[in-house]
């Protein structure tokens, strides 16, 4: 499991706290994160709109505060859930946004290549950024995640904080995409905040991936967060010491 002791963590929370902070200033992207973080509990119905990166502050916000935090989850999840066991051959990382969720469970599984797909151009811009800073194999592209599909074989699909952002529309015919996914070999992998309030469909989507024999899971666990974003966490009136989430996982189908 990574820890904020790790080189690899450390050199690349460093490296990311240094391209964003070449342009604006702590106090900046501070003010920023508490505008997102807004965005994301009270005013929610403007994220189908881009509200949550529709800024250069929010932008940096987004990717030196919450892509740290996602990946750390991303990690603890997939290792949890034992995934590096089943040998996945490569991570699709769909509304990867900046490709933390896909990051992590790749480098779980041996470093294994990284495909990111967004919406977002510049999402998929600091994806690509981010695998060169962990030296994954990766491929990124824009796109919409419900047009995509996996490679033949056995491929790790990751939705990480993605479907809770998709209509009643998109989600249904997302529900149809996993089932065709699954057919055609991979693995599928959806993490969500624990609020309910941000995701009233989960128990209809628990039910979906425990027919097909998958699982939903909570995660609560303490990381130790680098030392500059614990420090923006607090400046912000935020508490991440302990981070939850919630998952489902559809494993392959054996062969």
């Amino acid at each position: 499991m990574f820890t904020p002791t790790d080189t690899p963590f450390t050199r690349w929370f460093d490296a990311l706290e240094a391209r964003h902070l070449a342009t604006l200033t702590f106090p900046e992207v501070r003010r920023a994160l508490e505008a997102l973080s807004a965005v994301y509990v009270q005013r929610r119905d403007r994220l189908q709109a881009g509200a949550d990166l529709e800024s250069a502050g929010k932008r940096a916000a987004f990717a030196l505060f919450y892509g740290p935090l996602h990946f750390l989850v991303a990690d603890h999840v997939v290792r949890g859930l034992d995934i590096p066991a089943t040998a996945p051959t490569g991570v699709l990382d769909l509304g990867c946004g900046t490709g933390v969720v896909g990051l992590a469970a790749s480098l779980a599984c041996g470093g294994v290549p990284f495909e990111g797909v967004d919406r977002n151009r510049w999402a998929i811009g600091e994806a690509r950024w981010n695998a060169e800073a962990f030296g994954v194999p990766a491929k990124t592209r824009p796109g919409d995640l419900l047009r995509a599909r996996p490679a033949a074989g056995n491929t790790l699909v990751t939705l990480g904080w993605a479907v809770n952002e998709l209509d009643d529309d998109e989600r249904d015919a997302l529900s149809a995409r996993v089932e065709e996914w699954r057919r055609g070999g991979a693995s599928v992998l959806v993490i969500e905040p624990i609020a309910r309030r941000m995701s009233p469909w989960w128990d209809e989507w628990a039910g979906f991936f425990r027919a097909l024999g998958g699982r939903a899971d909570e995660w609560k666990f303490t990381p130790r967060l680098p030392e500059r974003l614990a420090l923006m966490d607090r400046a912000a009136g935020l508490d991440h010491r302990e981070l939850k989430a919630r998952t489902l996982h559809l494993p392959a189908l054996p062969r």
